[in-house]
């Protein structure tokens, strides 16, 4: 079972199981089975560079280096931003209970890309909070499951049959850029014919 995940809203604290919703409990799902000659299952396996040795699952990791090629521990890294400075990180939101404060508009929802759905069976839910999002009321808020340098986007809201649904998704950055056209210089040295011409360089 996950972690109850908590909720303050006016003072009331509310209480949720949360249960994730996925493609394979909305539409089922299908999985394939690679068997040998002997019918004992296959496992996938890494090829060395050598192309001879065969790394089996669990047998590759992740190293940290630093400038100089020397191994790092990964308690010596201090995370910055591009211009330096220290990123302090975030604690993870199952640590303390989220405060409700921020209400999302329509548009605000629909600019994130949401990769999460959670369905919240509310072990205890204060009415307050209740009639709020039953009123339509969708909060936004910071969200990290475990933790770490950044904070995911977080809502809650509920669905017209009143059970609550926790998304998590980020931000997307959408940048709309027009077809540079070039500016055509008619001049009155050429013949009219010539002039109404298509360039096809414009297109």
């Amino acid at each position: 079972m996950s972690k109850p995940i908590k909720f303050e809203f006016n003072g009331a604290e509310s209480v949720f199981e949360m249960h994730k919703v996925d493609r394979s409990r909305l539409y089922g799902y299908k999985q394939l089975e690679v068997l040998d000659d002997e019918d004992r299952p296959c496992e996938l396996t890494t090829l060395a560079s050598d192309g001879r040795t065969l790394i089996g699952k669990g047998g590759t990791g992740i190293g940290y280096l630093d400038a100089d090629g020397n191994w790092c521990e990964k308690d010596q890294l201090q995370p910055v931003d591009l211009q330096g400075n220290a990123i302090a990180p975030v604690p993870s939101s199952f640590a303390a209970p989220i405060e409700l404060v921020e209400e999302a508009t329509t548009d605000q929802l629909l600019d994130h890309n949401i990769r999460l759905i959670y369905e919240l069976e509310p072990a205890t839910l204060a009415d307050s909070l209740k009639t709020k999002l039953v009123a339509g009321a969708v909060f936004m808020f910071p969200y990290s499951y475990r933790g770490g340098l950044e904070a995911d986007t977080g809502f809650l809201l509920t669905n017209a049959h009143d059970d609550v649904f926790f998304l998590v998704g980020d931000e997307s950055k959408i940048e709309f850029k027009g077809l540079q056209q070039p500016a055509v210089v008619v001049t009155g040295d050429g013949d009219a014919e010539d002039a109404d011409l298509m360039d096809f360089d414009m297109i």
